[in-house]
């Protein structure tokens, strides 16, 4: 039996025609198989407004104009790390008039505003830039058995208590990379811990777990280039290239010495450039993997457990 919202414009009119013919309710009720009470009540308030159209009501009275509209959307885009408690608080002291959390976030929404993760970035300056384009010019032609001779390492730090980045920011759809939509961020945590390790296309370095202390060249050497990288060297040959970055310990003589001594090229490697370096998907991949076990770890012994074990499962 159909209800009333389902009766139309044209079903009312042929009701009401034929009740005025002079048809009983409860006839007119049977022939169209409607409830007697409905088509009652739709004749009564026939009698009552003439209006064969069903009156639609006008809904709740909208808390904001269309220029509050505007002004809510554009409060937003100047600050985009506002949260929309902190828009409704702004709105409040510009407007005197309190609005929801969640009006906000509708206004919002209507202006093309969406609440998103920011990317992030570290901080670039034109130099880094520039030699960021020219160092991939340069290396654009090399071959999938050139970049098979690189062994790319890199540091990590992960800590007990991950970076969830639960800041969002009100964006529109497919600006995520936008400069007012980027983060910077080169700082870590405290409570970590440091670990190196080495990725090629046929081979990878056991995970090296950096005890607490400063990395130093002489350090560097003594757990890093000695136990590590010269067995990979002597392994690929001549052809092998070592790629590490800039950091201070990185870049000592010492070092340079002893990459020298033993044979070891080294892949010259622009500064503020982890994005290129392909073992930062590694990275991602083994803190996925630690933060989803079913006991997280809790102290720097049980991480460092985590991420050796993990380490030995990635394929």
């Amino acid at each position: 039996m159909s209800s009333r919202h389902h009766i139309d414009d044209f079903m009312r009119g042929r009701i009401f025609g034929k009740i005025e013919e002079g048809r009983k309710i409860t006839d007119v009720a049977r022939e169209f198989d409607i409830a007697h009470s409905v088509v009652s009540r739709l004749w009564k308030s026939f009698k009552t407004t003439g209006m064969c159209s069903r009156r639609h009501g006008g809904g709740r009275v909208r808390s904001t104009t269309p220029a509050e509209d505007r002004y809510i959307v554009l409060s937003a885009k100047r600050n985009r790390r506002m949260t929309a408690q902190q828009v409704a608080n702004q709105f409040l002291a510009a407007s005197r008039k309190q609005i929801s959390r969640k009006t906000v976030a509708r206004r919002l929404r209507g202006g093309g505003l969406y609440a998103r993760r920011p990317v992030v970035c570290v901080p670039f300056t034109r130099q880094h830039r520039t030699a960021r384009l020219q160092w991939c010019r340069e290396h654009h032609n090399w071959t999938e058995q050139d970049w098979a001779c690189v062994l790319f390492s890199d540091e990590s730090r992960f800590s007990l208590s991950s970076d969830c980045r639960r800041q969002l920011i009100w964006r529109e759809c497919g600006t995520a990379y936008r400069p007012e939509n980027i983060q910077e961020k080169d700082r870590y945590p405290s409570c970590s811990i440091m670990v190196w390790a080495g990725i090629m296309i046929n081979g990878r370095t056991r995970l090296h777990v950096v005890a607490n202390g400063t990395m130093t060249g002489q350090r560097y050497i003594d757990e890093i280039l000695l136990p590590h990288v010269r067995l990979f060297r002597g392994a690929v040959g001549d052809k092998f290239v070592f790629m590490d970055d800039n950091a201070t310990s990185h870049r000592t003589l010492a070092v340079q010495d002893c990459l020298d001594s033993e044979g070891i090229q080294r892949l010259v490697w622009p500064v503020r450039s982890p994005d290129l370096n392909p073992i930062e998907n590694v990275w991602d991949a083994l803190g996925r993997q630690v933060a989803d076990r079913n006991y997280p770890p809790t102290n720097k012994n049980t991480l460092i457990r985590a991420l050796t074990e993990e380490w030995d499962k990635l394929p």
